[in-house]
């Protein structure tokens, strides 16, 4: 699993995360909750290694990961779809996803995995389309592919919904259950839309002023009123 404890990091004189403290089992989907401005982004920052935290520790499978490099931890089964996507827009779509085969160094025989096409049967039709033609859904379907060429064990989402039209929020919904499903990955979802998150969530986590507020269970969100503690 992906084990969080106490991490913080600041931005000059500014507390972004404090004390963040959370994990995210394999074979379950864990919410991370929160408005913009929380820190939410600045926390998958952190675990990616783009940025250094200030103190704490993350371990991924037992492995304390906080001196790798971000190509270290891709490596050792760690992808990650940013907000905004940033997919390459003068390659294809098919040049795009091929660029997930990066963690393999190379090696020869490595191709787009069968199933990616499967789950995002789009990206098949459009596979010689530059992925600056796309529409803003299909290039998030696209980044998501891209992730998923890696063969991760964990997966990590940054608001995969923002900007995106119901009907490709649906898919990609039912792509994530199907992953989850599967047992042998974690997924880690940032998300500002509650009824997404609430149908996806095993664990919930929601931040506030750079620190987690209240954690649980996904079943028990409405209950544990999680809905009210976004509005707030």
């Amino acid at each position: 699993m992906l084990k969080v404890d106490k991490l913080n990091q600041f931005y000059g004189g500014s507390h972004i995360l404090r004390d963040v403290a959370f994990e995210a089992p394999v074979g379950e989907v864990t919410c991370i909750l929160g408005r913009n401005g929380v820190g939410k982004s600045t926390l998958l920052r952190c675990l990616m290694g783009q940025i250094a935290a200030k103190s704490g520790a993350v371990a991924w499978q037992g492995e304390d990961i906080q001196r790798l490099a971000p190509h270290q931890r891709v490596a050792r089964g760690m992808a990650y779809v940013p907000q905004g996507r940033e997919i390459f827009a003068r390659l294809t779509v098919e040049e795009n996803l091929k660029m997930g085969l990066a963690r393999f160094g190379g090696r020869q025989g490595r191709e787009i995995p069968a199933s990616v096409y499967e789950m995002f049967p789009v990206l098949h039709d459009m596979k010689h389309r530059r992925g600056g033609d796309l529409s803003g859904g299909q290039q998030q379907q696209l980044a998501i592919g891209r992730a998923l060429v890696s063969q991760p064990s964990l997966l990590i989402l940054d608001e995969p919904t923002e900007g995106i039209q119901p009907s490709i929020i649906k898919d990609i919904g039912a792509v994530i259950k199907r992953l989850a499903a599967r047992g042998d990955m974690a997924i880690l979802l940032v998300e500002q839309y509650y009824d997404f998150a609430e149908a996806l969530a095993d664990r919930y986590v929601v931040m506030s002023r750079g620190e987690v507020i209240k954690a649980g269970q996904g079943k028990a969100m409405p209950q544990d009123g999680v809905r009210e503690l976004l509005a707030i």
